[in-house]
């Protein structure tokens, strides 16, 4: 293995829609859903288009005669939840060119981890259902913490636990709470533009340091060719 890259001592990720592409889960979850009610299937873009904005938003987006703070909404939720966890890791996966990046890291003897506002009962059995949960160094969850991204706590903590300085750390996400957590944390923060960019939101706008329109651009940004 070829010694460490001096440059920086970790590279931390968010899940959903940067490291992972588990929109066909979602998308195919909430039309099974849709279904039970006697509902049409939803276009995939629609479902896709708020993955990132977590279940409360998906659910809405496919039940939205029901208010937020109803009951039926909340049962509907729970629904939704309850399926997904059941396959979760069925039709998601890696985004096409991660595994490279990952190989290349590991490598390079550069730890990874994942730091995501993803519950930990839906994120831990979604890293071993792909195989990624021996290899991830960390991995960090709302549940880890008292305050979420863009608080930079969560960040802070997965660079305690590697151990790295998060001063010589990457943190790359495809959400503006992303970058900021990162920058919070004093991180170099790289957008990704491949993920769940909410509609109506350019990754330039976000004050990232760097950015990578596709996976393939983290190995030159990383230093990894």
């Amino acid at each position: 293995m070829s010694a460490p890259n001096p440059s920086y001592q970790s590279v931390l990720f968010d899940l959903d829609g940067t490291l992972v592409d588990t929109a066909p889960d979602f998308i195919r979850v909430l039309n099974q859903l849709r279904a039970r009610y006697d509902r049409p299937a939803l276009p995939h873009d629609v479902i896709r288009a708020v993955v990132s904005a977590g279940a409360r938003a998906m659910v809405q987006t496919g039940f939205p005669e029901h208010p937020v703070d109803s009951p039926e909404f909340s049962r509907i939720r729970q629904e939704f939840l309850d399926l997904y966890a059941q396959g979760l890791a069925d039709e998601s996966r890696l985004f096409d060119g991660m595994e490279g990046v990952l190989g290349k890291l590991e490598a390079s003897c550069i730890p990874w981890g994942v730091v995501t506002n993803k519950p930990r009962v839906y994120s831990e059995p979604l890293l071993a259902g792909l195989s990624l949960a021996s290899r991830c160094a960390v991995l960090v969850c709302p549940d880890d913490v008292t305050r979420t991204k863009p608080d930079p706590e969560p960040l802070y903590l997965a660079c305690r636990q590697l151990p790295a300085d998060p001063l010589r750390s990457v943190y790359v996400g495809d959400h503006i709470r992303d970058i900021e957590a990162g920058r919070n944390a004093g991180m170099k923060t790289i957008a990704a533009g491949w993920g769940y960019v909410v509609a109506g939101e350019d990754p330039r706008d976000w004050q990232a340091d760097l950015l990578a329109w596709q996976v393939k651009d983290l190995n030159s940004l990383l230093d990894l060719n």
